[in-house]
């Protein structure tokens, strides 16, 4: 299929954060004459020896540290770039995939696109509404693929800015927002507890195409493809037109793979209900996790939580002191009781969300918090649990929210210390798979070649 401008597999790897999906996973991909994917998000950079260049931030203030985010950010893209270039041996395409609702996105695309002419075909964009990816892209002669899980989140971007760059327009990833791992589209009118059946979404998109001239631009379906013989109805399929499949979840499982051996091994261990669609990210979107001990405490941290006033009303007018200095609020009777059991329990410091209730959590899970906020970075546009935000007065206005969590530290954390339990696991919700696909019968980890030869025999 012509991807980017050159005949190739209709594979693509799919781009995964911080460090996971990188130019030695995506050129290896890109070498078996398939698409490979590297991630631009917060990307490793490396010196002249090949170490990895450690990011210390030396700003004071949060702004300063946002400022030393997008150096390094437009640095790392630039050294996987250029890796997986080398490692291509000019097969396949290279595409970069980008978080379009992190900091400062539309910097970092540019400043990755110009220190890095020639070696990148397309890129990807989610997490948001990349409006003016289509006119960043084609100032540089590079394709364009918006990730969105609806046909009406595609006609609003072409209705506003693609129909101007529709030349480099190289496809429309569709991804699932129940099935695919990472942050997910899933709106306020659709159910994360009832999953749709992706074909009539999809057949619901490319119609829309067809209305924009676009019936033979290919749609790439994302988010829980594991077998490409349970898509046989999708290939050559007039409804849908031409397809691409990608692959995440299971491009996590190879040599080539960045991510630790700790990771491969938990990933080979997981059963079918261990990846949680959960809503604590502070993107304030949905996202997929494996529900390790990370997850975990967030549940409980939610579930230690009770509504309160300053001053009674309604049944909100029972007393409970809180802070050091016993300041009262007022909670209805029964959570008086509930509250006072968690302060017993150890729970003794009660943390304010924006939505007037008290979280109760440890005095060291307390710190833990604050000084994770003071800390910010501001690695997205917008941060509820921080309030930064990419503004004059760098905020959102609203309270911090302890409910959440820095996303940027802990997916540094999981990408290069190799600790699976206590930090944030995205997967996408067939990593169960792993453990009953004979494919990885006692252990076995695939070179990206040996993977990509088994999905096409359709396993």
């Amino acid at each position: 299929m012509m991807i980017s401008g050159r005949e190739v597999l209709p594979l693509l790897e799919g781009g995964k954060g911080i460090s996971i999906s990188n130019g030695e996973s995506s050129g290896a991909w890109a070498a078996t004459g398939g698409i490979g994917t590297f991630s631009a998000v917060n990307a490793d950079s490396r010196d002249d020896y090949g170490k990895l260049i450690e990011i210390v931030y030396q700003g004071r203030t949060r702004r300063q540290r946002h400022e030393e985010l997008i150096v390094y950010a437009i640095q790392g893209g630039i050294t996987q770039a250029r890796i997986a270039h080398e490692m291509s041996n000019g097969q396949g395409r290279i595409h970069m995939n980008i978080l379009w609702e992190m900091g400062a996105s539309e910097r970092v695309l540019k400043g990755v696109l110009e220190g890095a002419k020639g070696l990148i075909h397309g890129v990807t964009g989610g997490a948001g509404m990349p409006y003016r990816m289509a006119e960043i892209c084609s100032r540089f002669g590079v394709y364009y693929y918006p990730i969105v899980s609806s046909a009406r989140a595609f006609r609003a971007l072409w209705k506003r800015a693609y129909h101007k760059f529709s030349e480099w327009l190289g496809g429309v990833v569709y991804e699932d927002p129940w099935k695919a791992g990472g942050h997910n589209g899933l709106s306020n009118s659709e159910d994360p507890e009832r999953p749709e059946v992706p074909f009539p979404r999809v057949r619901d998109l490319r119609n829309l195409m067809r209305d924009y001239g676009l019936a033979e631009t290919p749609i790439v379906m994302a988010g829980g493809v594991w077998y490409l013989r349970e898509w046989a109805d999708w290939i050559d399929n007039p409804e849908l037109g031409p397809i691409v499949f990608q692959f995440g979840t299971r491009a996590l499982l190879t040599e080539e793979s960045p991510i630790s051996d700790q990771w491969k091994q938990k990933v080979l261990r997981l059963v079918e209900g261990d990846v949680f669609l959960n809503r604590f990210s502070p993107t304030g979107f949905y996202s997929s996790a494996v529900n390790n001990d990370f997850i975990k405490e967030l549940r409980q941290r939610s579930d230690r939580q009770v509504a309160y006033a300053v001053r009674p009303v309604g049944d909100l007018d029972t007393e409970f002191p809180v802070g050091a200095r016993g300041r009262l609020v007022y909670l209805t009777a029964a959570d008086k009781h509930r509250a006072a059991n968690w302060v017993e329990e150890g729970y003794t410091d009660s943390l304010r969300t924006p939505d007037s209730t008290l979280v109760f959590v440890t005095p060291e899970k307390a710190r833990q918090i604050r000084t994770d906020q003071v800390e910010c970075m501001g690695c997205l546009s917008a941060c509820r649990f921080s309030n930064w935000a990419q503004n004059e007065k760098g905020s959102t206005g609203k309270k911090t929210d302890p409910r959440s969590f820095c996303i940027q530290k802990t997916l540094q954390s999981i990408a290069h210390d190799g600790d699976v339990e206590s930090q944030l696991m995205f997967a996408g919700h067939n990593a169960y798979r792993f453990k009953t696909d004979p494919f990885y019968a006692n252990g076995f980890i695939p070179t990206v070649r040996e993977l990509v030869d088994r999905l096409k025999t359709g396993d």
